[in-house]
């Protein structure tokens, strides 16, 4: 039995109902994991600012759609070793989702509100993602 426990900062929450047994499959349900939640605002935030640039809102949603499925996929890992690996993957694929929308607005080219909700998301995600790496 392996437990997943992270402390939040800023947010003062333990998480230490991820625990479950490898050998019996058992997994925490993805929508409770907050890394996966932020990173799904940061999708939302990528489509909701409807880069102009074909290329690079394609960019942008292809990096931030991947950082929602590989912290997916890192759950589904055996090792933590492993699980390390797939969250590193996803916190370099959140960085490049948030640059895609930092140059988008500096070039005038998606909504701007919207890209702005998308910088405190991909801070935060990056924060825990980070956290998780040093589990």
């Amino acid at each position: 039995m392996f437990s997943l426990c992270v402390f939040v900062w800023g947010l003062g929450l333990r998480l230490d109902q991820f625990n479950w047994q490898a050998r019996a499959g058992l997994r925490p349900s993805l929508r409770l994991h907050i890394a996966w939640q932020v990173a799904r605002e940061l999708l939302l935030a990528v489509k909701g600012a409807n880069i102009a640039d074909s290329k690079l809102r394609d960019q942008a949603m292809r990096a931030a759609q991947s950082t929602c499925l590989n912290i997916a996929e890192a759950t589904g890992r055996g090792t933590i070793a492993d699980q390390k690996r797939v969250y590193s993957i996803a916190r370099g694929e959140a960085s490049e989702a948030a640059a895609a929308l930092e140059i988008a607005a500096a070039l005038g080219e998606c909504d701007g509100p919207q890209a702005a909700a998308g910088k405190p998301a991909a801070r935060r995600l990056y924060a825990l993602l980070g956290g998780l790496l040093r589990m």
